[in-house]
């Protein structure tokens, strides 16, 4: 673990990975008060903090554990008739019919949110967030596409994402939703901040 000085009253702290990020995180929003603390896929920036040396000696006391995500749990319905199911399909050694059943028979975790306002990365939760166990993880495509619609359920890597907007893609899509990812109107405008535990809901 890194801590990074960034201002006055903020600092970036660098870990393995995303489980690590995602494990910090929650430890920190338990014992500290900022204005807000943001993972990633290394690193947790802890900002609007009064005393940032204080902040590195208390993390001295955190030691990396498995994720215990106690957050709200938010169900999304998919229709999975994404193009790419035949290629997931073959990375995980299974046929195209069988990734629905696959991808929808677990619960996962957010564990940080990119890309785009409302994208977030969803990690399985029964493993360990970033840990390698279970199938293999999906390669981005070679090409991406220069427009995902909105709504695409993918998977790339270890995670499972979904598109809050139109936008360009590289992720591996497995089929579409109707949920509302990002909303400035509401009082928290991302549907699945980190922490959040998510069930896919084949339709």
């Amino acid at each position: 673990m890194h801590v990074v000085t960034v201002g006055r009253r903020a600092a970036l702290v660098e870990v393995d990975d995303a489980g690590q990020a995602l494990s910090l995180a929650l430890w920190v929003r338990e014992r500290v008060t900022a204005e807000d603390v943001v993972p990633a896929a290394r690193t947790v920036l802890v900002d609007g903090i009064d005393d940032v040396a204080s902040l590195a000696a208390l993390l001295a006391g955190w030691t990396p554990g498995p994720v215990q995500a106690a957050g709200a749990l938010v169900e999304v319905e998919v229709t999975y008739d994404g193009p790419d199911l035949a290629t997931v399909g073959e990375a995980w050694g299974i046929g195209p019919d069988d990734v629905a059943l696959r991808h929808a028979a677990r619960e996962y975790v957010v564990a940080f949110c990119g890309f785009a306002p409302g994208f977030a990365y969803l990690a399985r939760g029964d493993r360990e967030v970033g840990a390698g166990a279970g199938e293999p993880d999906v390669p981005r495509r070679a090409t991406p596409r220069a427009r995902v619609p909105a709504g695409s359920v993918a998977v790339a890597g270890a995670f499972t994402g979904i598109y809050p907007t139109s936008s360009p893609g590289g992720w591996q899509l497995l089929g579409t939703t109707e949920a509302e990812l990002w909303d400035q109107a509401r009082a928290e405008p991302a549907l699945l901040p980190p922490g959040t535990r998510v069930r896919l809901v084949p339709r």
